[in-house]
């Protein structure tokens, strides 16, 4: 059970931020102890992929800090971050960390679910970042984007983390992210709404 709320939580991880799950995985499973990637998915810490992974991270970081440019970004990343949701749900819950020391056989075989889930997982945050954003740039004038973002960026990578090391605190951790970005966007909703009735009165 550990094994899928490991992998769950890194997809939701990914669903705000692509790269930093990726990163996370192939930084601790080639610096640490705390992970060990399964047989196959050793390319994660490889240099070349953690380079990469890395100066993908530095645009992604830089890009989603500016209006207009973070719902392009948004946009784009409707493949991407599903994707590494399925990635990293895949490596973390076949992987050995610190509070999983035996992944189940089910998450062990060779099955394709694994990597589904972890994209549909990944797409819920996806999704509701990328409603609410454009509605939270318009109502502030473009000032939410960098804030929201960094917090965002925080969130994903106290994800990232928390899911290898204690990954039931992880659980009550999404719960709340999920609580507080379907509150932020039906404030946002509601809010633009209530512009557009004064404007129209």
């Amino acid at each position: 059970m550990l094994e899928l709320i490991t992998g769950g939580v890194l997809a939701v991880s990914a669903g705000l931020n692509a790269y930093i799950p990726l990163l996370a995985l192939g930084l601790l499973s080639r610096f640490t102890d705390l992970v060990q990637l399964p047989s196959g998915w050793s390319w994660l810490e490889n240099e070349w992929t953690l380079g990469i992974v890395g100066v993908l991270l530095v645009i992604e970081i830089l890009v989603d800090k500016f209006p207009v440019l973070d719902t392009a970004n948004d946009v784009l990343h409707t493949v991407i971050r599903p994707a590494s949701g399925g990635l990293v749900f895949s490596a973390g819950a076949k992987a050995d960390t610190v509070a999983v020391t035996d992944p189940a056989q089910w998450v062990q075989s060779g099955q394709v679910w694994p990597f589904v889930l972890g994209v549909l997982i990944a797409l819920v945050p996806h999704l509701l970042k990328a409603i609410a954003r454009p509605v939270l740039n318009a109502l502030s004038a473009g000032l939410a984007a960098p804030v929201t973002s960094a917090l965002e960026d925080i969130g994903a990578a106290l994800l990232a983390v928390l899911a290898v090391v204690v990954p039931v605190l992880a659980l009550v951790f999404v719960a709340l992210l999920l609580w507080w970005l379907v509150r932020r966007l039906r404030r946002a909703l509601h809010e633009r709404a209530a512009r557009r009735a004064a404007a129209i009165a």
